[in-house]
């Protein structure tokens, strides 16, 4: 099952073939990126309170930087949705003021 870093979107390979381990200090290898954090974790919701939907869950002040929570399970391929909506909030500003340049 592949598995993609939240910062760069390249897939990150795993040897475990049994469950997916990710250790606190691990990193991505394209980018370097923190892997055990909030970003990474299938339970990460922007749009819930504390942005986890584990209710029990500590509050993260940075979402990209490494924690020490215990409900992390690294998201899958399912739920790795790239996040693209600076990019498309300027495309619709260009489109906006396109005849004033």
């Amino acid at each position: 099952m592949p598995y993609f870093c939240h910062s760069c979107g390249n897939e990150v390979v795993f040897e475990v073939k049994v469950g997916v381990k990710v250790g606190r200090r691990d990193t991505c290898p394209h980018c370097v990126a923190d892997l055990h954090c909030c970003k990474n974790c299938r339970l990460h919701d922007p749009g819930v309170h504390n942005q986890c939907r584990e209710p029990e869950a500590a509050f993260i002040r940075d979402r990209a930087e490494t924690n020490f929570c215990t409900h992390f399970d690294f998201r899958d391929l399912d739920s790795f949705k790239t996040d693209t909506s600076v990019a498309e909030a300027k495309k619709k500003l260009d489109s906006l003021f396109k005849n004033m340049k």
